[in-house]
């Protein structure tokens, strides 16, 4: 059965070119998965929702709360702040 989401990748792009595949049905998940290959550096080459390519805006949308929410939690360790602070000062969903 073909599962909700789709993300193709690199791991390592720096070592590697061996692309990957991340499959869930779960759309945190996915966004979590987009998060730690943001924080790790992983090269991300598509993301699918029920086998079909996200457009560029859609995909772009991910990406970017997942980007959000690294920023988030960067904000919270590094600036010890909680989730209002970081809203009100940053404009970060936490």
């Amino acid at each position: 059965m073909l599962k909700k989401f789709s993300i193709d990748y690199i791991a390592m792009p720096q070592h590697s070119n061996r692309l990957l595949t991340h499959l869930t049905d779960d759309p945190v998940e996915a966004e979590e998965f987009l998060m730690h290959l943001l924080m790790a550096g992983g090269c991300i080459r598509e993301i699918r929702h029920e086998g079909r390519a996200l457009s560029g805006p859609q995909s772009d949308k991910m990406i970017r709360l997942a980007a959000e929410q690294v920023a988030s939690l960067m904000l919270r360790r590094s600036l010890g702040l909680d989730a209002v602070e970081i809203q009100n000062r940053f404009g970060f969903a936490a």
